[in-house]
């Protein structure tokens, strides 16, 4: 069956679309990382939807598994690979976006603070991506 999109974004959403996909990739952006590393800096994310997500990112050739090892237990990490470092322009400008909206907020009376305004997660996919 064709798979039929009315604009670009659209194919783009179906990749990184959602609430945790966005925030892996540029955690990633970092580097390889294993899934525990993840979850440390994902806190609010499960176990199981940050295994579901990879797998999603993974099938959709945005990151890539290893497994380290020749035996149990095994090192498992997660990288992107070079289609997946193309999104980081994208990844930079809804972190930009972003942070301008939180001072939106801010001036506008709300209590709203960022917990994590290091870029160089953001930085490197730049790198990556060029």
């Amino acid at each position: 069956m064709t798979k039929i999109y009315n604009i670009g974004v659209e194919a783009t959403l179906e990749v990184i679309g959602g609430k945790w996909k966005p925030i892996i990739l540029c955690h990633l952006g970092k580097g390889q990382q294993r899934s525990s590393e993840l979850r440390r800096e994902i806190p609010e994310i499960t176990q199981k939807v940050l295994t579901q997500q990879l797998r999603e990112l993974e099938h959709d050739e945005i990151i890539v598994r290893h497994v380290h090892g020749a035996k149990a237990p095994f090192c498992v990490t997660y990288d992107l690979t070079a289609f997946g470092t193309t999104l980081g322009n994208i990844l930079v400008q809804m972190s930009v976006w972003g942070e301008r909206r939180i001072a939106q907020l801010n001036d506008a009376g709300e209590a709203v603070k960022i917990l994590n305004p290091d870029h160089s997660g953001y930085a490197d996919i730049i790198n990556q991506a060029n």
